[in-house]
């Protein structure tokens, strides 16, 4: 039997006492204005959720997943553009935003159907 040196020991449970206190530090980062996170599916034709809602005055965080085609995302309103490749996940940092409705549409041509590839962000007060 192994026998570990009290430094090992230590070592463990503060490693042991982060990683449990992680969710509630994430928690508090939350509440106390961090980033909303947002996971979005990009495939032919369609971003899934089309529409999601966010707070206004915090930071959002997108998490694109593309499943079949190297998609597009752009959203005007806040001069945002970015490639999504399958298989990667690909985020996008958007600042606190005002309440209102913001679109988002996919801008590399995917076949038929391309034009319905589009959703909507709403802030919410």
């Amino acid at each position: 039997m192994e026998t570990i040196s009290r430094r090992q020991w230590v070592s463990g449970v503060l490693g042991w006492a982060a990683l449990s206190a992680l969710p509630f530090v994430t928690r508090r980062a939350q509440a106390q204005g961090g980033p909303q996170v947002v996971k979005v599916t990009a495939r032919r034709f369609t971003y899934a959720p089309g529409e999601f809602k966010v707070k206004a005055g915090l930071p959002v965080v997108l998490e694109f997943t593309s499943v079949d085609f190297v998609h597009g995302f752009s959203m005007p309103d806040f001069g945002v553009r970015v490639d999504l490749p399958p298989g990667r996940t690909t985020r996008v940092n958007l600042p606190a935003a005002k309440p209102g409705t913001y679109e988002f549409l996919c801008d590399n041509f995917c076949g038929d159907g391309h034009e319905q590839m589009h959703g909507r962000m709403v802030v919410e007060a």
